[in-house]
């Protein structure tokens, strides 16, 4: 902040002088020049009174001490972070050049064997020869911004690695606890202005754990404690990591960090971005991810998010801006099944969960129906410590109620040695209780279960040790807690995008974490957990495949690449279904199961250009200064048109399709979409398949698309009429195919 002597009109030579200096924004105290607009471009420049220059200065004066602005955001876009009182968050944002002052936000993390299983899962048409993803992704940079990492994990080793690339720009924070980089680890930075730590080393498990499912080097006989015991492997292991770590231990990520880690990730050239973490709010321009990611994105970065893990309800999607890749997440085809004995015939019940049950392997203990004893714990649930006294208790949660471990403690401290829950979510996800002897059964095995403690006078049971049973059938299953679409507040947009394995995930874990060792043993090198936390690593390292495979493709061709060539199928080749058994629709999985092989020879590609991004925002309803708050490039004349509407999202170019209001009879809807050819062949003709639902006529005009040597890219229309009104949304696909190549778009239809 400066101020003129009186008279003194030399701003310009002030400017440069400041300028040449490295200052990277000007505050000028003139009552002249505060009535004079003078044009600095994109240099950030204020002109306040001197009563507001006053204020400004008193504001310095009383925070110089107390570290009053912890960041300045000045390389992928501009602003800073700062401690202000109320009246100095109003006093700002009324200065010209502000656009927004809003609240640090608190995002949430979204807390092997996958990628054989996506190995196999190939769809009809793709060339399964293709080079798989495990020989690719050399130097390709995976940012990963989350609770830090463990170098000395075997996932991170260089052994092999050749020089860090050149472009890379960034730095390794060493900290205060000896964290070291390497070859793998390129890069690590920390924001201890905003979290607890003095290092970017891990010491929640949450970021290891992701870092290694993206890009972790193999490593052969990882297991926890012999379950999932294998080859632990990321998606894309020759690519190279670096961590941000925005997050604290207690899994709290400051919205100030996040957009630090933004800027700094833009300056430091990685070509992917992973967050396996949210913000609750869907205002975009108040959301940190989603105003970091459009600039990562606007300089080609592929940004990947989880989805979040409020599902099964419908419209609880996160992180859903269209310039962000969305990730829902699905099982894999291993079952952590734990099988309970009963004393009848030995009646074999098999349940789920994770634990290391050291009972005998026959029914000898005596099991008690919770329901039958005195004292109310949960809902419709007893207890009777009489009774509970070296038991095994059958137990039933109420609707929605999750608090499994409350019950657990509840129980082992009055004497239970074993707990069976019945709960169809928990039969599905797999919850670690160590050596507590656990099973979670369905509800109709729970009946079972309860109908022979009634039918004998003396019931009894034993609650055997985790067995991991492989090609379980069916596989994927959309999981219970993936958050759902569609995206709430927005039209015309179906998300998530994609789908990816998020369910018992074996990857790195931190160092000497005694919470997840088993009593006697030493802490685990690698864990087993779930959440779109997980399946959104699955995507950046498929992401960091294909950009490898093609550098010079935009985020938005990766993309579609990812979508387009997606696997709707199961293991049994059946649809993919949702938890409930019911089939899964793109508010679930989006274009469905990742391929690892098909976003290689993608065929077409929809690319989706910066500006379509921003009038997508108009679209929504934001004022230009909204807009301009979060594409900061955007000229100084720029306005939304006048004719901005929520309908014209639709034509958008996305890779998927959503148009709404769709509600009467004979009503007619056209949208409109460009494909690039990006095949091998330079001559190819592509023709329509439509999967249309009853009720609705799809026609695509044209029908085919002839691509030759100097003809790239092609439009077409697809025309939407309704032929029987429905109250539901309806879902279809259009594929173009050339023989060779399918490539698939999603599309919904909806009556709101």
């Amino acid at each position: 902040m400066v101020e003129y002597a009186d008279g003194d009109k030399e701003a310009t030579e002030m400017f440069i002088f400041l300028k040449d200096q490295g200052v990277i924004g000007m505050i000028v105290i003139d009552d002249v020049e505060r009535q004079v607009l003078s044009n600095y471009k994109n240099f950030p420049f204020a002109t306040v009174t001197k009563e507001d220059g006053a204020a400004i200065r008193a504001y310095m004066n009383s925070t110089r001490n107390k570290n009053g602005v912890l960041h300045t955001y000045n390389k992928g876009f501009s602003g800073f972070a700062a401690r202000l009182s109320e009246e100095e968050v109003k006093k700002i944002a009324q200065e010209q050049g502000v656009i927004s002052v809003f609240p640090d936000p608190i995002l949430k993390l979204h807390t092997t064997r996958s990628w054989d299983f996506l190995k196999h899962q190939i769809a009809s048409g793709i060339d399964s020869s293709t080079p798989n993803s495990h020989a690719n992704g050399t130097d390709t940079i995976i940012g990963i911004l989350d609770t830090g990492i463990r170098p000395e994990s075997e996932s991170f080793n260089d052994a092999d690695m050749g020089p860090i690339p050149s472009r890379w720009k960034g730095i390794c924070m060493e900290g205060k606890d000896n964290f070291s980089c390497n070859r793998k680890i390129i890069g690590a930075r920390y924001y201890d202005e905003y979290i607890s730590g003095t290092s970017p080393r891990d010491e929640d498990g949450h970021g290891s754990h992701v870092a290694s499912t993206a890009a972790g080097r193999p490593v052969n006989g990882a297991s926890y404690y012999g379950l999932a015991k294998g080859t632990a492997v990321g998606g894309s292991p020759k690519s190279r990591i670096a961590i941000y770590r925005v997050c604290d231990p207690s899994g709290e990520c400051p919205g100030s960090a996040t957009l630090k880690a933004f800027d700094d990730a833009i300056a430091d050239r990685v070509d992917v971005l992973s967050l396996s973490l949210g913000y609750d709010d869907t205002d975009f321009a108040y959301d940190p991810i989603t105003i970091g990611a459009f600039h990562a994105v606007e300089r080609g970065i592929i940004v990947v998010c989880s989805a979040g893990n409020s599902g099964p309800s419908s419209s609880t999607a996160l992180n859903i801006a269209p310039w962000i890749l969305t990730v829902a997440a699905t099982t894999i085809d291993c079952d952590f099944e734990v099988d309970v004995v009963l004393g009848e015939g030995n009646k074999v019940i098999k349940g789920g969960g994770i634990n290391f049950s050291d009972l005998e392997k026959y029914p000898v203990y005596p099991l008690v129906d919770g329901t039958s004893t005195r004292k109310s714990y949960f809902k419709n649930q007893t207890e009777d410590d009489a009774k509970v006294n070296e038991a095994i208790l059958l137990v039933e949660y109420a609707d929605g109620d999750k608090e499994a471990t409350k019950m657990f403690v509840s129980l082992k401290d009055q004497g239970a040695i074993g707990m069976i829950v019945i709960n169809d979510d928990e039969r599905q996800v797999p919850i670690n209780y160590k050596n507590f002897p656990f099973a979670a059964v369905t509800k109709d095995d729970g009946a079972e279960i309860r109908s022979y403690i009634n039918s004998t006078s003396n019931p009894l049971a034993t609650i055997l040790p985790t067995v991991v049973i492989p090609n379980y059938k069916p596989a994927p299953v959309v999981a219970y807690f993936s958050s759902r679409g569609p995206p709430s507040g927005v039209k015309n947009l179906i998300k998530p995008d994609i789908a990816a394995p998020g369910v018992a995930i074996l990857a790195a874990w931190r160092a000497n974490d005694t919470n997840e060792a088993l009593p006697g043993k030493d802490p685990p090198d690698f864990n087993i957990i779930s959440g779109t936390s997980m399946s959104c690593p699955h995507v950046s390292g498929l992401a960091a495949t294909v950009k490898s495979r093609h550098p010079t493709w935009s985020s938005s061709a990766v993309k579609s690449a990812i979508m387009t060539t997606a696997i709707q199928t199961n293991n049994l080749n059946a649809p993919i279904t949702t938890e409930t058994g019911s089939r899964a629709t793109p508010y679930d999985i989006g274009a469905g199961e990742i391929s690892l092989f098909g976003p290689l020879q993608p065929g077409l590609v929809y690319e989706t250009e910066t500006m379509e991004y921003i009038q997508f925002l108009c679209n929504l309803g934001y004022n230009t200064s909204i807009v301009k708050m979060i594409a900061l490039d955007l000229p100084n004349n720029f306005s939304c048109p006048v004719n901005s509407n929520s309908d014209s999202i639709s034509n958008m170019n996305y890779p998927s399709i959503a148009i709404s209001n769709f509600n009467q009879n004979g009503l007619m809807k056209t949208v409109y979409r460009t494909v690039t050819n990006v095949g091998e062949e330079d001559e190819s003709i592509y023709t329509a398949i439509v999967e249309a639902p009853a009720g609705v006529e799809v026609e695509v005009v044209p029908n085919k698309l002839e691509f030759t040597k100097d003809v790239k890219k092609l439009q077409f229309q697809v025309n939407f009429k309704v032929i029987a009104a429905s109250d539901e949304d309806l879902f279809g696909s259009i594929t173009w195919s050339n023989g060779k190549y399918e490539v698939r778009s999603p599309f919904v239809v909806s009556s709101v």
